[in-house]
């Protein structure tokens, strides 16, 4: 991995007025701009509005022809039903965005969050698991997340059934964070109401995704990197072996998280996901001092706005319209369904990041690619 290519995962610097804010927002709903490409965006552009404006003709560069930049009155709309739930923007780069949430590649540029803010910048560990999770599980969860808490960790979790549900509950008095798959003022399931509730008084509930916005399968996976993200490391307590909480603990591998799993009976599938975790490497977990044990002293410091500045890749030069469309041939000759690692692409291209990048934004736009957890690319489908 070339350092140019680590230079162009930093965040851009955070907005520091409500335009700017409604700039960023703006951006990232507009169609196919997900958080690398509003990344790209903003190093080639300087500012949200920059890109705003040159967005609809580095769409027809891509041959995506009456490209539409997200209206106006959508945002205006968000930003009004985000303060009828209270809800505050956090912005990546932010001195309220999440330090440890911030150090990985495709963190999200802005997130929704309610409640006691102040539990982001506090050691986190998360405890995820089964939904259909059996009565032992469920013990498991509440003793685990009971017995961190005491240790001053702020658990996260999904607000899934099961043992999310178990978690959030266990350390509800000390504060819990829920990562929502929808918008923060979308709760589901429809049963955890109550507890979603209490979370936005005492503990956080934290978004992504714009408000109202009813969950969907494919939010969820997304939803899963935010929750290791947060964390110093993931505990799986029960989970199949094709399952969220594996999808959750894949994620926390490629961020450099510690994953843990609490060892089930091999005739119990519930158990399989944490056996296999535990045979590939993860840590055994048969109490919060294996957890303890386990965990690194993390440093939460967080990067000076200068110094992001200073580490932002420099803006690469334009290139002719066939140079462009040899680089794009050859990035689509590279990749296939299987993902592959950007940096690996970049190496195998012998380019800089620089010239690459603006590519990748070009072909994600004109839905050639696609973006995956953990820096990867592959054809799009």
């Amino acid at each position: 991995m070339t350092e140019e290519y680590l230079s162009s995962i930093h965040p851009p610097l955070p907005p520091t007025t409500e335009e700017d804010r409604f700039s960023w927002l703006r951006l990232l709903r507009s169609r196919r701009v997900g958080p690398a490409t509003f990344r790209r965006l903003m190093a080639e552009h300087g500012s949200a509005q920059n890109a705003l404006n040159a967005l609809p003709d580095v769409a027809r560069a891509a041959g995506v022809n009456g490209y539409e930049i997200c209206p106006a009155g959508v945002i205006e709309a968000e930003l009004k039903a985000a303060k009828v739930a209270g809800a505050r923007l956090l912005c990546l780069g932010g001195p309220e965005y999440p330090a440890s949430l911030a150090q990985i590649d495709d963190s999200p540029p802005v997130l929704w969050a309610t409640g006691d803010l102040s539990l982001l910048h506090r050691p986190m560990v998360a405890l995820v698991g089964a939904r259909n999770a059996s009565s032992l599980g469920t013990r498991m969860a509440r003793a685990l997340a009971q017995d961190m808490a005491a240790e001053g960790y702020v658990v996260v979790s999904g607000l899934a059934r099961g043992i999310d549900t178990a978690a959030h509950e266990a350390s509800l008095k000390s504060g819990t964070i829920a990562v929502m798959a929808g918008g923060v003022d979308v709760i589901y399931p429809a049963e955890n109401t109550k507890l979603a509730l209490e979370i936005g008084k005492t503990g956080v509930r934290l978004s992504e995704q714009p408000m109202g916005l009813s969950p969907q399968a494919r939010h969820f996976p997304r939803r899963n990197r935010i929750i290791s993200g947060l964390a110093h490391g993931v505990i799986v307590v029960e989970a199949a072996a094709k399952s969220g909480s594996l999808i959750t603990a894949r994620d926390a591998l490629d961020q450099g998280r510690e994953v843990l799993a609490v060892p089930g009976h091999p005739f119990d599938a519930r158990a399989a996901g944490c056996n296999i975790l535990i045979r590939d490497g993860a840590h055994l977990v048969r109490s919060a001092k294996d957890v303890l044990s386990a965990l690194p002293k993390r440093d939460t410091y967080q990067p000076s706005l200068r110094q992001l500045m200073a580490q932002m890749p420099p803006r690469p030069e334009r290139k002719t319209l066939r140079e462009t469309a040899v680089l794009h041939g050859q990035i689509l000759e590279r990749l296939g369904p299987s993902p592959l690692a950007e940096d690996q692409l970049i190496r195998d291209l012998a380019a800089s990041a620089g010239e690459v990048g603006p590519a990748l934004v070009d072909l994600e736009l004109d839905g050639k690619i696609t973006r995956q957890p953990g820096g990867l690319l592959s054809l799009t489908p």
